[in-house]
């Protein structure tokens, strides 16, 4: 490409002079300081600042190792003289214990240090102050890895560090000397500390490191100490007047609060206020719980109850949190390792639920939804709780026995006793509503369970049906206060209305299993009895009603984890044995409260009770709601219109006729 042309009034191409845009002249390069001029260059460069300031860095470094070396000289002489009955392998064994500090002494033996490497340069340093003919000594010690160090004890990069480019001054030499000295002062001090490190005896050494651990733990102990005395000068809680206690506050303010409530009923004697008793702030913190966490009075004041103060905000702020999602295998169709590989494979992150349980499994995440895989509906696995599990593992059952769970809806535990059992023996599934049968029929036929029977019969009713049960399961309805990370509802819908109509239908339902039990069983005779709820009410309380109602003791669950039940709680004193029982609850185990008794029958006699008995036992069952009565009436048909079958031919047409 030439330069554009440029036309006249005439037509005529005009020619410019001079050069053109892309032909300007080079300028000449800037030759470094220090090369040989050009020829023809008569006239010296003017160096620039950066420039200048290197070379006068390069002067300073010069002066300031000829002055070092010169010190060494000296050293290294006065060094002779003291140290000449000595020898070489003593100085060199000296020499490497005082540069491996990073070392303990029982490691120095097999440890080596890394080779170390000459001095980095500076940022600001010129790359030619560090080419062959600087005076720095960079040459490293054959065998051993180690820097070479002068008779002092100083390596080439302590000599180095010893005077800086901070500290150097032209004018001022005398400085330069002061920090040689010091570093050298320094030095021999700490080779004489491992000198006589070296000559003590073993026992000595350990003497001087429990010393040396004694004074660190006495200064963690002073700080701690101080800790305590500032929280103790922290300021004391004022407690709110009267009028201002039903005042509406923020949350951030409530949940304060609550701690300051509960750091002065740790130490109700030192933080109280004068004039104030422990019931005025239990009820306050009563009250800011119940706003914090929406509990309604009655159920929160149940809570305090039952736990400590210090386990109850533990277990309030665990059932805030839903629990991980687990799955249980379905060993009729498949094994647990077959099914995690399966699922991986699926991109499903899991792992084992634990040493307790050989077909569980923990989901932690999933790109797919986990309630509808293939392996879901090809019947592999079962969605299930693991607190669920605990029941079916306490109950233990057998190959081919007769098996009952009263209240199977919606199956889960109920599959699993036929899985236990192999398809084997007789499993009776009963649940009194009808639409939650559905879903046990729906799991079961996924599940390839073959051994069951469902029905649709009230549970009071079972021993008029059916009897002889070698094991029988009892997932007995209560007010849920165990899942509440699963149904908040709970939180202000339960009163006390609903405690009392749930324990007194769960204690006719023991003792109703407690009947259908067969206690000549060769394998059996055992009743497993749980609710997914914490109130000792429910629990507690009903097992050691059916143990003074019935002929039965309590036996160990087999269970290898759980708190145990209460002997004791408040005004309730429970049977010695009741330490059997397992709880488990969501801030100690990580799964749902539940409550898990295991029951076992020896006979059918009945033990004769005080009349005074019998009358609270007439009244708690004139308590039970409208509800459970309807449920009652309706369940009353099926039951009267099973008759013994009847020979004769006229017998039968006036049963028709009527």
């Amino acid at each position: 490409m030439g330069r554009k042309a440029k036309f006249g009034d005439d037509g005529a191409v005009k020619q410019i002079k001079g050069p053109g845009r892309k032909a300007k002249k080079q300028k000449p390069p800037k030759m470094l300081p220090g090369l040989p001029k050009l020829e023809g260059d008569d006239q010296p460069k003017k160096l620039s600042h950066r420039q200048k300031q290197r070379a006068s860095r390069r002067v300073k470094k010069k002066e300031e190792r000829k002055l070092i070396k010169k010190e060494k000289k000296k050293g290294v002489k006065n060094i002779d003289d003291v140290e000449n009955n000595k020898n070489e392998s003593d100085t060199t064994k000296n020499i490497k214990n005082e540069i491996v500090k990073q070392f303990s002494d029982s490691n120095n033996s097999w440890l080596k240090s890394k080779n170390s490497k000459s001095v980095i340069p500076e940022k600001d340093d010129d790359i030619e102050s560090y080419d062959s003919n600087s005076d720095i000594d960079d040459e490293v010690t054959e065998g051993n890895g180690l820097e070479s160090f002068d008779e002092d004890g100083l390596s080439d990069d302590d000599d180095y560090l010893a005077g800086t480019l901070d500290d150097v001054d032209s004018s001022n030499e005398s400085g330069i000397e002061d920090t040689v000295l010091k570093k050298k002062k320094s030095s021999t001090k700490k080779r004489k500390a491992e000198e006589s490190d070296d000559e003590l005896l073993p026992i000595e050494k350990a003497a001087k490191k429990l010393k040396a651990a004694k004074k660190k733990e006495d200064a963690e102990a002073d700080e701690e100490m101080k800790m305590q005395i500032n929280v103790a000068s922290q300021d004391v809680f004022v407690f709110p007047a009267s009028d201002k206690i039903d005042e509406h506050i923020p949350i951030p303010e409530v949940e304060q609060r609550i701690k300051d409530i509960l750091l002065v009923l740790s130490n109700f004697n030192k933080f109280r206020e004068e004039n104030r008793s422990r019931q005025e702030y239990t009820d306050l913190l009563l009250k800011d719980l119940c706003t914090y966490f929406s509990y309604n009075t009655f159920l929160m004041e149940k809570m305090m109850h039952l736990f400590p103060l210090e386990d109850l905000m533990s277990f309030l702020e665990a059932s805030e949190t839903p629990r991980p999602v687990t799955i249980r295998t379905n060993s009729l169709k498949t094994r647990r390792r077959d099914l995690a590989q399966a699922l991986i494979n699926r991109g499903v992150n899991l792992d084992p639920i634990g040493n307790w349980s050989k077909v569980g499994l923990v989901v932690y995440n999933s790109t797919v939804p986990i309630g509808a895989t293939p392996e879901y509906l090809a019947g592999h696995y079962m969605l299930q709780a693991a607190s669920s599990m605990l029941p079916v593992m306490a109950l233990a059952p057998q190959e081919n026995e007769f098996i009952l769970d009263m209240c199977a809806a919606p199956g889960g535990k109920a599959s699993h006793i036929a899985a236990i059992m192999k398809n084997t023996g007789v499993l009776i599934a009963n649940d009194v509503n009808k639409n939650r049968a559905k879903a046990v029929i729906g799991n079961f036929h996924r599940m390839g369970i073959a051994n069951s029977v469902i029905s649709t019969y009230d549970g009071r009713h079972i021993p008029q049906l059916f009897k002889n049960f070698d094991r029988v399961l009892l997932d007995a309805p209560c007010t849920g206060t165990g899942v509440i990370s699963k149904d908040s509802g709970v939180k202000m819908s339960k009163d006390e209305t609903d405690l009392q109509r749930c324990f007194t239908l769960q204690r006719e339902l023991l003792l109703a299993a407690i009947d259908s039990l067969n206690f000549k069983s060769s394998t059996g005779g055992y009743l497993v009895y749980s609710t997914c709820s914490v109130l000792a009410e429910e629990n507690e309380c009903v097992i050691d009603y059916a143990l003074k109602k019935r002929d039965v003791k309590l036996v160990d669950t087999g269970l290898s984890f759980g708190t145990e039940g209460f002997t004791n709680l408040r005004q309730h004193r429970f049977h010695p044995t009741m330490k059997l029982t397992r709880r488990f609850y969501p801030h100690t185990h990580n799964m749902d409260g539940f409550f898990v008794a295991k029951l076992k029958k020896f006979s059918n006699i009945i033990p004769k009770n005080n009349e005074s008995e019998d009358n609270e036992e007439e009244t708690e069952i004139n308590n039970i709601d409208s509800e459970n009565v309807e449920v009652q009436n309706t369940f009353e048909k099926p039951v009267a219109n099973i008759k013994k079958p009847k020979h004769g031919r006229g017998k039968n047409r006036a049963e028709k006729k009527n």
